[in-house]
């Protein structure tokens, strides 16, 4: 199906992006682009929640392992979300991986996060890993090695709200917010209420 492009939409989204900024110093300023609102996180969030839901045949023998910063509240929130849909409690855990990353040399010091292991263990499980943007896969990689110091899962499955491109490793995920092309000179913003004190994803630099 085409698309249509409506300038006068663009325009509409750069003017709610900037008002947004103007009032929370949290987000960034312009040049910047809303891509999702509070109501639209909410939505997507549901609905990765629904699909796991789907293939995890109600999430029999599942956990969600969230990979900080932001996606341990986004474990947390898709855990409430599937409680609500089908009354199930789904075990939550968090994985630092700072330690495990081949390109930890050149990201500078970092304060080491707690890694929490779910309820229950990942051993036999399903674990689905939790993170908020998808770019290089660096990230993701180093999460499956250090999940392997915690046991052998059954299978491991992705969940991002954001895949943003450019991968340099072959890594995908099974359950994806919102697919967004970007330019390398620009930067997907995510912010939750849980760590910003706003839901919002944005974004930021590049050319407009």
């Amino acid at each position: 199906m085409g698309h249509v492009h409506n300038a006068a939409n663009d325009t509409a989204s750069e003017t709610a992006a900037e008002a947004a900024a103007a009032a929370d110093p949290a987000l960034p300023r312009s040049p910047n682009r809303l891509i999702l609102d509070a109501g639209d996180l909410g939505r997507v969030i549901d609905r990765i929640a629904h699909q796991i839901l789907e293939k995890s045949d109600g999430a029999r023998d599942t956990v969600l392992v969230g990979i900080p910063t932001r996606g341990a509240p986004l474990a947390r929130r898709l855990a409430a979300r599937m409680r609500a849909f089908e009354g199930v409690d789904v075990p939550v855990g968090v994985l630092d991986t700072t330690l495990y990353r081949d390109d930890l040399r050149m990201r500078g010091v970092r304060a080491l996060e707690e890694t929490t292991e779910p309820p229950g263990g990942v051993a036999g499980k399903l674990v689905v890993l939790v993170d908020d943007v998808l770019y290089s896969g660096r990230t993701v990689r180093a999460a499956l090695d250090a999940l392997r110091d915690l046991g052998r899962p059954r299978a491991v499955q992705l969940a991002v709200l954001v895949d943003r491109g450019h991968r340099e490793l072959p890594i995908r995920a099974d359950y994806v917010g919102k697919n967004i092309p970007t330019a390398l000179t620009e930067q997907v913003k995510v912010l939750l209420d849980e760590v910003d004190g706003r839901d919002a994803v944005v974004l930021q630099g590049g050319t407009q």
